[in-house]
């Protein structure tokens, strides 16, 4: 009897017995991020107020049915600036989780395919990158190319794509190992083939999953360059800005300005990483062999 045998029936997936939770708090996060993104998606439709308009006469007003929050130091509806001021604390973070999983992935495939000397350089690399924290790497970014988004966002893109590229190089290096990988050589596929064709689909659920995680972190890194003055600069509303603009009314018992978009990065935070924990457990749940 012949059969033909296919490279990739070799693999099994072996299910990790999972321990039964609730999926409310997944759920629950999922349900809170869908509103603060459509919320700053549809900013200029959902704010009831423009957010840098300013009334002196409302000053530090408290929440009210006209202003829900409450006003800041300029009369401006806190509300509408907080909606306003998701559009940058979520896109910072996303572009940077975006481009350093890219980068990251694309340097951890090359050193783990590749191996050798190679392997060697690049990882001498990370670990330098290593040296420097992500926070310390943007500050350095803006003092070169001044104050704004654009220069932090790519300064911690490079700060953390050493994290990604050094996950996906054990990844690599494991799949490399794999009997299927051998059943395509045998067959006659060519190495960068068999890595961009069969290896990198099998890692890469696994390393975005994880990278949803460095989310979390490049928000409350971004809010507190915002805070320094060195991020995102007025008038245009962003949380970690917000908050240093309201350092001056805790002096005088005016807390909300400031604690309203705190609370709303650490639920932010919290959010995420819930969600990036439960897309990991489910997703590298799965080990073939």
């Amino acid at each position: 009897m012949n059969a033909t045998l296919n490279p990739t029936s070799a693999v099994r997936v072996i299910r990790a017995p999972r321990k039964p939770r609730s999926n409310r708090l997944f759920w629950g996060s999922v349900i809170v991020m869908a509103i603060i993104t459509l919320a700053a998606i549809f900013a200029p439709w959902v704010a009831p107020y423009d957010p840098d308009a300013v009334d002196f006469l409302a000053f530090y007003g408290t929440p009210s049915p006209a202003h829900w929050l409450g006003t800041d130091g300029l009369g401006r509806d806190i509300l509408s600036r907080m909606i306003f001021g998701a559009r940058t604390a979520l896109l910072g973070p996303l572009l940077v989780v975006i481009f350093s999983t890219v980068v990251g992935i694309l340097l951890g495939l090359l050193a783990g395919w590749r191996g050798g000397w190679i392997d060697a350089v690049l990882s001498r690399f990370f670990e330098v990158i290593f040296a420097f924290p992500a926070l310390l790497i943007a500050i350095m970014a803006v003092a070169l190319f001044g104050k704004g988004l654009v220069a932090p966002v790519i300064a911690m893109s490079i700060a953390y794509a050493p994290f990604v590229a050094r996950l996906t190089r054990s990844l690599i290096m494991a799949e490399r190992n794999r009997p299927y990988v051998a059943a395509y050589r045998v067959q006659g596929f060519s190495g960068p083939w068999i890595a961009l064709r069969r290896v990198l689909p099998n890692v890469t659920p696994v390393v975005g999953a994880q990278s949803t995680l460095n989310f979390g972190y490049v928000l409350a890194e971004l809010a507190g360059l915002s805070f320094l003055g060195l991020g995102v600069q007025a008038p245009q509303a962003d949380w970690g800005a917000m908050i240093n603009e309201a350092q001056t009314g805790l002096v005088g018992g005016h807390f909300l300005p400031a604690i309203i978009p705190a609370v709303a990065g650490v639920i932010v935070v919290v959010a995420v990483n819930v969600i990036g924990e439960e897309l990991s457990e489910r997703i590298g749940g799965g080990v073939s062999a």
